[in-house]
């Protein structure tokens, strides 16, 4: 069953500008191939959008990501993206600005940004079929895990510290259907450690 699109965190939203414009631009670079591919996108049927990207601020703030219910859109500008300013894992609280408000997967990008100050980037994509393949065969989270929660953030501590996933940056969601994760020391290696995922076995 899919599970996504709502946020379950407490989130703060301050309405104001867009956020860094080459934070923007390079967000918006590597999120057409992932769109392109089918990794980003709509559920006609559910009306959600899946899969989001980010990028750790180089200013004031922790990191630009895309916008909540922002899949849909072939290629978001400026509008469509929020700076994520303040949050509290252990509380689950956000607080953002911007034009919207922020992924419902923020709380989970916080976490991934905390594991290293060498993360700069950060892709959630979604993929059944790749999903399937490399459920427990890339570090794989537990599957009684739902994105967006404390508990998330604290799984990925443990894949981080006992797995494959410091090394190699990507790890399948079991209880996040078709989530994929990939961190990066910038958008175009968490990008590609996705696109490149058909490649492997």
């Amino acid at each position: 069953m899919i599970d996504e699109g709502y946020i379950k965190f407490e989130l703060d939203w301050v309405e104001g500008p867009p956020p860094d414009s080459a934070a923007i631009a390079e967000l918006r670079r590597w999120r057409r191939p992932l769109y392109e591919a089918g990794l980003i996108g709509h559920y006609d049927d559910l009306g959600i959008g899946f899969g989001n990207l980010s990028v750790r601020s180089r200013g004031e703030g922790h990191f630009v990501i895309s916008g909540t219910q922002t899949g849909h859109l072939a290629d978001p500008d400026e509008r469509h993206y929020a700076l994520v300013t303040d949050y509290d894992i252990d509380a689950n609280r956000v607080t953002c600005r911007g034009r919207t408000r922020a992924s419902s997967e923020s709380m989970t990008h916080a976490a991934l940004y905390e594991l290293s100050p060498a993360i700069n980037a950060v892709a959630h994509v979604h993929s059944l079929s790749l999903w399937r393949r490399l459920r427990d065969v890339l570090p794989t989270t537990a599957a009684d895990i739902a994105y967006g929660t404390p508990q998330m953030a604290r799984e990925f501590r443990r894949l981080f510290e006992e797995t494959d996933f410091g090394r190699d940056g990507i790890a399948v969601m079991a209880g996040h259907e078709e989530g994929i994760v990939a961190t990066g020391g910038d958008l175009r290696q968490a990008a590609r450690r996705i696109l490149d995922l058909p490649e492997r076995g």
